[in-house]
């Protein structure tokens, strides 16, 4: 029987259980299980195996899935043994500098997100814009244009009904219109469908260490176009990161020098996570090892881990055999290298089971010596499968084969994938990332809302004997356990979250997994909303210096809040215009007494925070009505505009009309005075139940969460990279 928790039924139910004619689930859990398993092991009558081991094969993969020792990538439990068929989750695809090339990868694109894939490209090899195009005489638009195309085009396909789709662009650091692609999504109403990364080049990196040019290269003639400073092009990189968590970055000859098969061409891009780097039209397959499940009643269980990787590795080989691939450049490209990628997630509450903080020596200790561990058993998992099934038809020109390695299935083993989806069906934490709070409010698919205190907390709280119901009450309305007297320092250490924890510890973390890993890590480098841009360019020069293949950031609260200029253009003056009233936001309404009568103050927040403020007088009408209205409407228009609910509270406060009145001690002097008194309390005690991300989830309207560089709903399990 699967061992899934309640709190992952409602994302089964809605996601991945077969629905029957009038759309309700026609399978168990179990019955998913044994549906993938059976698809998947059936791979293995291909190379000559018998009824009876293939039945083996399958129960030995269903056990391990029903144990949640590891999960497939979503496709596979969506897909596997249904009609669709499509098991990979990563896809790259080739863009070339020609009209035929860019419209032909479009139309390759709207049939892998169909499949329920999400895809990867690099433009840099489009020419920039204002360059020539010789066969019309005309004018190129750049690839930031054709970036724009591909983006409506996904947004079209999402909105005929299909699964959605999620992009990757990528733009060499040397192309002549970086600037433009860095500010690209400064506007974050711009490009919705895509994550923006740019590919840093070791030359690059040599020119900001010494401080001088850098040249720029038309992709078409091989020619500089201009010189800049590489200090100017970081520090608007850094800028662009800090305002609106983008753009990310790739170094990119870093992941070419670990391109296990350079004979068949160089690494321009990655799928939308950026922890894939795929030549073009080459996809791969992923699963996750739950390392919270690797911890026993005995300490770490090494020996549970080894035989979860071995079925990992066999269970991700079989797929590339029974995958339907939407294109069969991709199958062909796919077979020639079988690039599979085993990751972890559970990786914080592991450490919590073994009474380790996150950002500490231990922490990165364990990180080095359970991804060491990882690759190794996978790599002698693959030599195995080589020796018994042949080699990817690439070995003999790649980098791996060697006197000492002469089998090897798979070109690449390892990668740490966003586990968003899969780690909330496993009731885990995501990938390698921190926990993000340890009390949830979760709303139900029925609307009703539920606190989800985490497990570990409570059971760490009664070990210690200082659980209690009162301290519970402090810990959901407070949620920040450091506040909190009566919870010992060392649980408090445990429990520091994503936001309380140095950004340089996050990629301390990613840097210690990426050691061991063949492709790359997925993660989120997290920020205070306070963080400086300073800050933000330490930790980009600390993944550069600490080894890392990429690095994602993320300002809380950031998306959206501000719009950015390129350095050394000042308007002659600035306007500001308030972002637009979400359709759905989250807030309260409290009374409150004054001498006119009972007012009824609502203050509603979205994502950024308080948005909006409306009062109305009980029985009253008229002119005073017309007032309070109008002032609410002033407020609410101040707020999305930017402007500090301490500085409304300000010059609210304190104004009188000739009735004031008393309560709970205190004298309310106005309408006014009253809807400032009760937008301080809620800015003050964050009452409001703010959306502490981007926005709210389009399928269930709970708050998104930015993690593993990408925005996923802890509610319905709905992950914007798919």
């Amino acid at each position: 029987m699967d061992r899934f928790p309640d709190t992952a039924r409602p994302i089964l139910e809605r996601r991945y259980l077969k629905k029957d004619a009038s759309g309700k689930p026609a399978e168990s859990a179990a019955q998913m299980i044994e549906r993938v398993a059976a698809h998947v092991a059936a791979a293995d009558a291909g190379f000559g195996a018998g009824r009876t081991a293939v039945a083996k094969t399958k129960e030995r993969f269903f056990k391990a899935m029903a144990n949640l020792w590891f999960l497939p990538n979503s496709p596979t439990l969506m897909n596997a043994g249904r009609r669709l068929g499509q098991l990979a989750a990563c896809f790259v695809l080739p863009i070339e500098d020609s009209m035929q090339s860019i419209f032909d990868t479009l139309r390759n694109t709207a049939l892998i997100h169909k499949s329920g894939g999400g895809t990867g490209f690099s433009f840099s090899r489009i020419r920039p814009a204002g360059d020539t195009v010789s066969s019309t005489a005309g004018i190129s638009s750049g690839p930031l244009s054709f970036i724009e195309v591909y983006d409506v085009a996904t947004e079209t396909v999402k909105q005929g009904g299909t699964r959605r789709g999620a992009n990757m662009a990528v733009l060499r650091v040397d192309h002549p219109d970086i600037e433009a692609f860095i500010t690209a999504k400064n506007d974050t109403g711009r490009l919705n469908n895509f994550n923006l990364s740019v590919a840093l080049t070791d030359r690059f990196l040599a020119a900001l260490k010494n401080d001088t040019g850098f040249e720029l290269v038309n992709p078409r003639t091989g020619k500089s176009v201009r010189s800049v400073a590489a200090r100017r092009l970081f520090d608007l990189m850094v800028q662009s990161a800090w305002a609106t968590g983008e753009p990310g970055i790739i170094f990119i000859d870093r992941v070419n020098a670990a391109n296990p098969t350079p004979s068949l061409g160089q690494i321009e891009a990655t799928n939308p996570c950026g922890e894939q780097p795929l030549l073009p039209f080459e996809s791969c397959t992923l699963a996750s090892v739950n390392l919270a499940a690797m911890v026993t009643n005995r300490g770490f269980s090494f020996s549970r881990l080894k035989s979860c990787v071995r079925t990992v590795v066999h269970f991700l080989d079989n797929m590339i055999e029974v995958n339907r691939y939407p294109l069969p450049e991709i199958e062909a490209k796919t077979r020639l290298t079988r690039k599979i990628g085993v990751g972890v997630m559970g990786f914080a509450d592991m450490l919590i089971k073994l009474n380790i903080a996150y950002d500490s020596p231990e922490a990165l200790k364990w990180a080095d010596r359970i991804m060491a561990f990882i690759g190794k058993e996978g790599r002698l998992a693959s030599a195995e499968l080589g020796r018994r099934r042949g080699n990817f038809p690439a070995f003999r020109d790649s980098r791996l084969a060697a006197p000492d390695c002469r089998y090897m299935r798979n070109a690449t083993i390892t990668t740490i994938a966003p586990t968003g989806t899969i780690s909330l069906l496993a009731g885990v934490s995501s990938g390698i990332e921190p926990l993000f709070a340890v009390v949830h409010q979760r709303r139900m698919l029925d609307d009703t809302t539920v606190e989800h205190v985490h497990p570990l907390f409570v059971q760490k709280l009664r070990k210690a004997r200082v659980y209690s119901r009162k301290l519970m009450d402090q810990v959901a309305r407070k949620g920040n356990l450091q506040e909190i007297t009566g919870i010992p320092e060392s649980i408090r250490r445990l429990f520091r979250t994503a936001h309380e924890i140095s950004p340089l510890w996050h990629v301390k973390i990613q840097a210690a997994f990426q050691k061991h890993t063949d492709n790359a890590v997925s993660k989120t480098v997290n920020f205070p909303a306070g963080a400086t841009i300073e800050e933000v360019g330490r930790a980009f020069l600390a993944a550069a210096d600490q080894g890392c293949k990429g690095i994602t950031i993320y300002r809380d609260g950031s998306r959206g809040s501000q719009v950015i200029r390129p350095a050394g253009k000042r308007p002659e003056s600035i306007r500001v215009a308030p972002r637009p009233r979400p359709e759905r936001t989250f807030g309260m309404t409290e009374r409150i007494k004054t001498g006119c009568g009972k007012l009824y103050v609502t203050i509603n927040s979205d994502s950024q925070g308080i948005c909006e403020v409306f009062a109305q007088m009980g029985k009253t009408g008229g002119c005073a009505s017309s007032q309070i209205e109008a002032a609410g409407r002033l407020i609410s228009l101040a707020l999305r505009s930017g402007v500090k609910p301490e500085a409304i509270v300000k010059q609210l406060t304190g104004i009188r009309c000739p009735s004031p009145s008393w309560q709970n001690g205190t004298m309310v002097l106005s309408c006014p005075d009253a809807m400032a008194r009760v937008l301080k309390r809620a800015a003050d005690t964050g009452d409001i139940p703010v959306e502490t991300a981007e926005g709210i989830c389009p399928e269930c309207s709970s708050p998104l969460v930015h993690e593993e560089g990408c925005l996923i709903c802890k509610r319905c399990g709905y992950s914007k990279c798919n």
